[in-house]
């Protein structure tokens, strides 16, 4: 059951509409909603918001909550210029989990989806280029996850 004000909210309307299973959680932050999406859904909840004007991704990244399982939230940070409103999506994955690539809907996600593949090690399916780009190719291990050796 989400909360009243995220069910309320337009957005979380239209995609419940479209995507009944696709929320499963949700608050309303300071800055902005916040909506947990499942992850077969995420490709679909992002082009159905692109479509109602969030013509722009302006950040994916990811946050490690080890040792808890689901470890990772992936973090997607959604901005419409016109309505001048931002969204955040976060999906949580298990640590040996993928999740698609939202590469067809904004072509800006691929430099953000393999900068948390090269530091998390999270991996996006169908992405058109998954390789590292901070790091070298030979490096070992994700440098942001918290149980990487310091």
């Amino acid at each position: 059951m989400l909360p009243e004000a995220v069910a309320q909210n337009q957005y979380a309307l239209s995609i419940s509409q479209t995507l009944p299973d696709a929320i499963v959680d949700g608050q309303m932050a300071p800055d902005c909603p916040v909506f947990y999406i499942a992850p077969t859904h995420i490709v679909a909840v992002c082009q159905l918001l692109k479509d109602a004007g969030f013509e722009r991704v302006s950040g994916i990244t990811a946050v490690d909550w080890w040792p808890k399982n689901p470890r990772f939230e992936v973090v997607y940070l959604l901005h419409s210029l016109r309505q001048n409103a931002r969204l955040r999506l976060l999906v949580r994955l298990a640590d040996d989990e993928q999740i698609d690539s939202v590469c067809p809907v904004w072509r800006g996600a691929n430099w953000y989806e393999r900068e948390v593949f090269d530091m998390f090690g999270v991996h996006f399916r169908n992405h058109p280029n998954l390789e590292r780009i901070m790091m070298p190719t030979d490096w070992e291990g994700y440098p942001l996850r918290k149980d990487y050796p310091v």
